[in-house]
């Protein structure tokens, strides 16, 4: 169905879309996509609540507990269960959008199911039976993380080929869009990927219309959308003629349906970033930080839990190392000196001394092979990496992460910013005692501004693609490269 526009012949008002042959024999699914949000949610609950029956049952089949205890598991699976969702909801992570990235999904479903079983155990553990929680809370975890992890992958590959086969229930809508058809073809792509089926457009008049041309284009779209059976009314235009949009989006609320506006242009880059809201207001994320609030949580839990095993494990060679440097030679066991941390913080870093001088100023000259100014003791100390131990002692009053990028001393920070592009990105997370840059050789003196730029990329890279997994990775080889001893003098 066609209508000609008596006031711009040149401009076309409406035009009755249906889906050609090939659209129309596809097999659709009973699934919209608007409702995926939900349908993951749900299916989080009933795959909680099914490790919670299978590992009772398997505890009950060996040990042959009372009923009781399935209904106890239960109850604590749906609490677990609340607390997972209320986590995961809270940063978004149910979206269609979020559920395609399957790492950021594995990622954040460890954390947030880990998170859950320690905050229901704090507070519900003194409810569990001794006996049932000796295996089937373990048995429970390890369960229900393998299923979410296994459903995960499963939601990603039905979510990508419903996109890619455009299986999902057909939505009908009326498109109302400033732009030509040949730039409009991207978006009805795009709603046809979603399940979105265009029945008709118009097209707005140009900008400046009057109200006239306003009423005549709402008695149309208004008239057209009363014979059909349509679901929505998406707007397509620039947001810069707002004033006028919204006039005309007010004329809309006789229609029982929503409006969806989609801004293109330059002005529709600043609607792309997320919003949160302050107060009453509402502010737009022009930036994110290179971790979220849980990824620094997590990470700092870790943190903590290292450092303080660490010292314990290391306590009676800490003792020794110090016993050593001060009947070695004069002076104090421990150096002290400024280094540039996160967001450019200056913080003073910890490490058992190993030369004869304690240099912390404007000009400080960088350790080489053979070098006058350490002392026996810190010879082997250097070696070894020994003397960099105290710095857990940064890590457990914050100033320092047990992995990141390492941090330097303010001389030289200043001169290697002005030598390389981007150096001060590394202070966007936490300096650590060790690094992707320390576990790939880079360790030492940087004599040239290549060796600073290469430190640099290894530190770039890693907070581009942190992860938990990352870390642990680093922790591990940073034994081997300590071993292998490059660099290290």
């Amino acid at each position: 169905m066609n209508f000609v526009n008596r006031h711009f012949p040149d401009r076309e008002v409406t035009d009755r879309v249906s889906p050609g042959p090939s659209v129309s024999r596809l097999h659709k699914w009973p699934l919209r996509y608007d409702s995926i949000e939900y349908v993951a949610l749900c299916a989080d609950i009933a795959t909680i609540l099914f490790a919670s029956v299978v590992s009772t049952w398997l505890c009950q089949a060996q040990n042959g507990w009372a009923a009781g205890d399935l209904s106890n598991a239960l109850g604590l699976a749906l609490v677990s269960a609340a607390c997972l969702i209320c986590l995961l909801k809270t940063h978004g992570l149910y979206r269609p959008a979020e559920l395609l990235v399957l790492r950021s999904q594995m990622r954040a479903v460890w954390m947030a199911w880990t998170s859950s079983l320690l905050l229901v155990w704090a507070v519900y553990g003194f409810a569990i039976r001794p006996d049932s929680s000796q295996q089937a809370v373990p048995l429970f975890a390890v369960l229900g993380l393998g299923l979410l992890m296994a459903e995960r992958w499963g939601v990603r590959a039905l979510l990508g080929r419903g996109l890619s086969g455009r299986k999902f229930a057909s939505t009908n809508i009326v498109l109302v869009s400033d732009q030509p058809p040949s730039k409009n073809a991207g978006l009805s792509e795009t709603l046809a990927m979603h399940g979105y089926c265009v029945r008709g457009r118009f097209s707005l008049p140009p900008v400046g219309f009057g109200p006239a041309c306003r009423r005549r284009l709402t008695a149309r779209v208004i008239d057209y959308i009363r014979g059909s059976e349509l679901d929505q009314v998406v707007v397509e235009a620039n947001p810069e003629r707002w004033p006028e949009l919204r006039a005309f989006v007010a004329d809309l609320r006789v229609l029982p349906l929503p409006v969806v506006f989609v801004p293109v242009g330059t002005t529709s880059e600043l609607l792309r970033h997320p919003t949160r809201s302050l107060g009453s207001a509402v502010c737009v994320e022009l930036q994110r930080g290179p971790l979220t609030p849980l990824d620094c949580a997590t990470k700092r839990m870790i943190d903590l839990f290292g450092a303080g095993l660490a010292l314990t494990i290391f306590a009676p060679l800490l003792v020794l190392a110090a016993l050593a440097i001060k009947l070695d030679s004069p002076g104090p066991i421990f150096f002290r000196q400024q280094r540039c941390g996160f967001n450019g913080r200056i913080f003073l870093i910890r490490k058992f001394r190993t030369m004869h001088v304690l240099e912390d100023g404007p000009a400080i000259l960088q350790a080489h092979r053979v070098d006058r100014r350490v002392t026996r003791v810190g010879k082997w100390l250097r070696r070894t990496s020994f003397d960099e131990l105290p710095q857990l002692l940064n890590v457990l009053d914050g100033s320092m992460s047990l992995v990141g990028p390492r941090p330097h001393a303010l001389a030289h920070d200043g001169e290697f910013d002005k030598l390389v592009r981007n150096y001060a990105l590394r202070r966007r997370v936490r300096p650590g005692l060790t690094g992707w840059a320390q576990v790939h050789g880079c360790r030492g003196p940087t004599p040239t501004a290549v060796t600073v730029e290469t430190r640099v990329q290894y530190d770039l890279w890693y907070i581009d693609n942190w992860s938990l997994r990352l870390d642990l990775v680093i922790l591990l080889r940073t034994p081997i490269e300590v071993l292998r001893g490059r660099n290290a003098y």
